[in-house]
């Protein structure tokens, strides 16, 4: 056996090295990776999805619709594409970008008998 050991000492090295160290280092390379890829699977959807939401605001914000014919246009036009009316009054006229702070809501009281 000693023989053995002695004719086969490069052979007894490696086999030490890849039973002991290589499984300890490769377990945890393999665990990160892994780790590292469920957390891309998570975080690109999100990503995207957050892309998606700014992007329909940032659209959104830039559609106005004609309050005469009621055509749609994107971007700052001053006069509508189709009938040619005043798309800056639009702002004037569309409740929906007021803010609630601005609004006058008249409340009138009755008695209930």
């Amino acid at each position: 056996m000693y023989y053995f050991l002695k004719a086969n000492k490069k052979l007894l090295t490696y086999s030490i090295v890849i039973l002991l160290i290589v499984p300890i280092f490769g377990i945890n390379f393999f665990i990160s990776f892994l780790g590292n890829i469920l957390l891309l699977l998570f975080l690109i959807p999100l990503l995207l999805l957050l892309l998606i939401i700014v992007g329909f605001n940032f659209y959104k914000s830039k559609i106005n619709t004609c309050s005469n014919c009621g055509a749609i246009s994107i971007g700052s036009r001053e006069r509508c594409i189709q009938c040619g009316s005043n798309l800056n009054d639009l702002n004037k006229i569309n409740q929906l970008d007021k803010k609630p702070s601005e609004s006058i809501i008249e409340v009138m009281a009755e008695e209930v008998i």
